[in-house]
C-alpha cells in the first residue's frame, strides 16, 4: 500500500451535502480497506456528519462549498477534514439539556479521545478554516458490527 492516499470532494453548502459527504468517506474508506461496517468507520461517518454540519449551519451564508479531506498516513493515521471559508473556528458552546444542538464539537472531541486521535483547527491561506481529526488507523484492530460486544 501507499504511504500516503487522498482523497478529497467539494460539495455545495446546503443540507442535502452532508449525507453525500458520509457516503463519500464511507466509499473512500472501503477502498482503502475498511469495510462500511466497523467502529471506525460508524465513528468517523459521524465525525464527517457533524463537521459538515457545521460548514453547512455555521458559516452564516459565507461559505458556499465546504471540502472533505481525507488521508491515510503510511496505513498507520488516517485524517479527516472539513474546510469551509468562513473564518470564524468552531466553539465548544455549552448546551442546555433541552437543546437539540449546540453539542457537535463536544461529540467529535470525544468521539477522537475515544480512539485515540485528536482535533485540531487550521487556518486556510484563503481566510477560512480546516477541522481536522486524526485518528491512530489499524486495520487489522477495527471491529465490524457483528464482532461487536453486546450493550447492556
Amino acid at each position: 500500500m501507499a504511504d500516503h492516499q487522498e482523497a478529497s470532494v467539494t460539495l455545495p453548502s446546503e443540507p442535502a451535502s452532508v449525507s453525500v459527504a458520509r457516503a463519500y468517506v464511507t466509499d473512500v474508506l472501503a477502498e482503502w480497506g475498511l469495510p462500511a461496517d466497523t467502529d471506525m468507520t460508524d465513528t468517523v461517518r459521524l465525525i464527517v456528519s457533524e463537521l459538515a454540519t457545521n460548514a453547512v449551519q455555521h458559516t452564516l451564508g459565507q461559505s458556499p462549498t465546504f471540502t472533505v479531506d481525507v488521508e491515510l498516513l503510511r496505513d498507520e493515521q488516517l485524517r479527516v477534514g472539513v474546510t469551509d471559508s468562513h473564518p470564524r473556528h468552531p466553539k465548544r458552546l455549552p448546551a442546555a439539556v433541552q437543546q437539540d444542538n449546540g453539542r457537535g464539537m463536544v461529540i467529535i472531541r470525544s468521539l477522537a479521545v475515544e480512539y485515540g486521535g485528536r482535533l485540531s483547527v487550521s487556518p486556510t491561506a484563503e481566510g477560512g478554516k480546516t477541522v481536522w481529526i486524526a485518528l491512530p488507523f489499524q486495520r487489522g484492530r477495527c471491529l465490524s458490527s457483528a464482532d461487536r460486544p453486546a450493550q447492556r
